[in-house]
C-alpha cells in the first residue's frame, strides 16, 4: 500500500521539504504536516505497516533511519541523532524497536 492512498501527497511533499535539512526532523510536527495526527487509528496502523519494511511488526533502529523514505521515495535518511531521538521518544517498553500501539500513541501525542 502507498503512503499517498492514506495522506495528501501534496502535505507529504511540504513535511518532507519542511525537515530536509539534517538534525531538523521533529516527529510531532511531521505527523501534524502530513495530516497523520488527525487519522483513525485503522489509518495510522496502515501508516505502520508500510513504514515496517520488513513486516516483523516492529520498527526497528534500522527501519526508523529510512522511515522518510517510507512517506515518499525522495524522503531522506534521519541522521543517527534523529533516529535516536526518535526511537527514544517512541519505544515506550525499552525493547530498542517500536510496536504499532507505540506508534499510535506516539502519533497522538
Amino acid at each position: 500500500m502507498a503512503m499517498c492512498s492514506i495522506l495528501n501527497g501534496d502535505d507529504i511533499k511540504k513535511a518532507l521539504d519542511a525537515f530536509a535539512a539534517a538534525d531538523s526532523f521533529n516527529h510531532k510536527k511531521f505527523f501534524e504536516m502530513v495530516g497523520l495526527k488527525a487519522k483513525s487509528s485503522d489509518e495510522v496502523k496502515k501508516v505502520f505497516l508500510v513504514l515496517d519494511a520488513d513486516n516483523s511488526g516492529f520498527i526497528e533502529e534500522e527501519e526508523l533511519k529510512f522511515v522518510l523514505k517510507g512517506f515518499a521515495q525522495n524522503g531522506r535518511d534521519l541522521t543517527d541523532k534523529e533516529t535516536k531521538a526518535f526511537l527514544t521518544a517512541a519505544d515506550k517498553d525499552g525493547d530498542g524497536k517500536i510496536g504499532i500501539d507505540e506508534f499510535a500513541a506516539l502519533v497522538k501525542e
